[in-house]
């Protein structure tokens, strides 16, 4: 896989660098934050909020270095709901990376995370399923009206253009149920209009510390 190092962000928590790329894994102002921001409190707790529902689920788009979905199980454990996660992955990451990752994780949950067998559902806690996919978005099977919520978290259109062509956008929308919200850190005007074509309802929201905006689309 391509050279990755471990970086520290503006809010003193790890990201990753891929030199290859020269593109982090998170925002340099702060990985957590915007994690926290862009995919729990704009998507997972919107909809929680939305659809007053206690399961949800979810695929993330780029498992990474399992941040978001550490934040998603955290929350849901916060809100005892329950949560169906589904991630893909092409290039996981080694123990030797994510074993020195410093995010606050008193109950090891990350480990949980990483430990997981691919290809399979697991049981990481009462209230959270995980099944990760080591493979592409463009060569994994969807089923259509699959899931709540999409965390599309794909590097930057800029640096994997091919994540963010139209047929990938109507891929995963079309595995969005009714009422589902599609979440991503990007706010490129391409986006927006590739996503309102597919028939989705696009906002531009605030974007976390260090970046003015960020979008969020709802399937009617």
């Amino acid at each position: 896989m391509n050279t990755i190092k471990i970086i520290i962000t503006g809010d003193g928590s790890h990201s990753l660098l891929n030199e290859a790329l020269d593109e982090t894994y998170h925002s340099r102002h702060g990985a957590i934050q915007e994690s926290m921001h862009v995919f729990i409190e704009q998507g997972f707790n919107y909809l929680l909020n939305k659809e007053n529902t206690k399961t949800i689920s979810i695929l993330e788009v780029g498992f990474g270095t399992g941040l978001n979905a550490l934040l998603t199980l955290s929350e849901s454990i916060k809100k005892q709901s329950a949560v169906a996660y589904t991630s893909l992955e092409t290039y996981p990451l080694g123990r030797e990376v994510w074993e020195n990752f410093n995010y606050p994780d008193p109950n090891h949950l990350l480990k949980k995370l990483h430990d997981a067998e691919w290809q399979k559902w697991e049981n990481i806690s009462p209230h959270f399923n995980l099944l990760k996919l080591e493979r592409s978005l463009q060569l994994v099977e969807l089923e259509p009206k699959q899931f709540d919520l999409i965390y599309f978290d794909a590097f930057a259109p800029n640096k994997q253009p091919e994540m963010w062509e139209l047929p990938m956008l109507d891929k995963v929308t079309e595995a969005l149920k009714a009422g589902g919200v599609f979440i991503t850190y990007c706010a490129k005007g391409q986006l927006k209009r590739d996503l309102k074509s597919l028939g989705l309802m696009v906002e531009s929201l605030p974007g976390p510390p260090g970046k003015r905006e960020m979008v969020r689309a709802l399937k009617p």
